[in-house]
C-alpha cells in the first residue's frame, strides 16, 4: 500500500466509480481497476462490494476511507513544511550583534525587513561582543553575526560588509569638552580614559589602536568596561571620558552623555561586517544574506 493508491481509492469512494474517478485523477480506467485490486491484496480484505448499480464500501473500506483521508492531510503538511524549511520560510535563525549597534537604525531594518518576508523564521538575537561572537560562530552556535572585523574574514568564514562606521568621542554632559569640543586629539593626553578590553573585540581593538599611533596619541585609561555600553554609562557618571564607534551615539536611553566628532577620529573606518561560516547552508540564513545584499 502506497500514497499514490489511496488517493486512487479515496478518488473511486468519492467519485462513486471508476470512471468517475479516473476522469479526476487523469488515470486511465483499466490502470486504475488494476491499482484498486492491488491495494485490497496488499491490505488482505475485499474493500467494495461490487454490482451492477456501482460499488459500495465494506465494512473494512469505510474503516480505510477514514483513515486514509487523515494520512493524506498528514502527508500534504508533511511535504508543505519540509518545502517551507527547505526555502527559509520556517524555521530558525539565531544571530550576533554587538552591543553597540542594538539600537542603530541600518540594524534595526534590517531585522524588521526580515520579519516582514518571513513572519515565521523565529529569531534568537544575542548582544554579543565582537570576541565571543566569533567563538560562537566557529563553535556553530550562531548562524551569523554582526561584528567587527578586520579587512580578511577569519578562515571558515564569509562575510559582507554592512556599515562603515568611525570613532567618536563620549564625555560627561558636565564636561568643559561638552561645550568646546577638542580639534585634536594631543590635547586630551591629560585627560582620563574609560577603556574595553582587547579580548572583548581584537579586530577592533587593534585597528583604533593602530590608528591612534599614526597620531602618536595614547590615552591615559584609568577605567575599564566590560562593553560599550558599560563604558557609557562610566563616562556619564563622570568616571572619564571614552572614545567608542559613532553608532554609540544611538545610546539616548543613557542620559548625562555629549558625543563631540574630531577629524582625526572620523578618519579611523571602523567596518561592521555581516559573517558566517561557510559550511551553514542553513536555508533561513541563505534568505538573511541575500536580504543584505539586498539593502546594504
Amino acid at each position: 500500500m502506497d500514497f499514490r493508491q489511496l488517493q486512487y481509492f479515496v478518488a473511486v469512494v468519492e467519485e462513486g466509480s471508476v470512471s468517475g474517478a479516473s476522469r479526476r485523477v487523469l488515470v486511465a480506467q483499466p490502470a486504475l481497476t488494476r491499482q484498486i485490486k492491488l491495494l485490497e491484496e496488499s491490505v488482505g480484505t475485499q474493500l467494495f462490494i461490487r454490482h451492477a448499480q456501482g460499488m459500495h464500501l465494506t465494512m473494512a473500506g469505510q474503516t480505510l476511507y477514514e483513515e486514509a483521508q487523515e494520512l493524506l492531510e498528514r502527508r500534504q503538511q508533511i511535504m508543505a513544511r519540509l518545502a517551507s524549511l527547505g526555502s527559509g520560510v520556517i524555521g530558525k535563525l539565531s544571530l550576533g550583534i554587538t552591543v553597540t549597534h542594538l539600537w542603530v537604525p541600518l540594524v534595526a531594518d534590517l531585522l524588521g525587513a526580515y520579519r516582514q518576508r518571513y513572519p515565521q523564521v523565529a529569531f534568537e538575537v544575542f548582544p554579543l561582543l565582537s570576541g565571543p561572537q566569533l567563538e560562537r560562530l566557529h563553535q556553530g552556535k550562531l548562524d551569523a553575526g554582526i561584528l567587527y572585523l578586520g579587512d580578511e574574514a577569519p578562515p571558515g568564514l564569509a562575510t559582507r560588509l554592512l556599515h562603515r562606521d568611525h570613532l567618536i568621542l563620549a564625555v560627561p554632559a558636565s564636561s568643559p569638552w561638552a561645550e568646546s569640543p577638542p580639534n585634536r586629539l594631543a590635547e586630551l593626553n591629560d585627560e582620563d580614559f574609560v577603556w574595553g578590553f582587547r579580548s572583548a573585540s581584537p579586530g577592533y581593538y587593534d585597528r583604533m589602536q593602530a590608528h591612534f599611533h599614526q597620531h602618536d596619541f595614547k590615552p591615559r585609561v584609568v577605567q575599564y568596561g566590560a562593553d560599550n555600553i558599560a563604558i557609557l554609562s562610566m563616562v556619564a557618571a563622570g568616571l572619564g571620558i571614552a572614545i567608542v564607534p559613532a553608532a554609540a551615539s544611538s545610546a539616548h536611553f543613557i542620559p548625562g552623555l555629549r558625543f563631540c566628532r574630531l577629524e582625526e577620529l572620523d578618519a579611523c573606518a571602523m567596518p561592521l561586517w555581516f559573517a558566517w561560516r561557510t559550511e551553514n547552508d542553513s536555508p533561513p540564513l541563505n534568505n538573511m544574506i541575500a536580504l543584505v545584499e539586498d539593502l546594504v
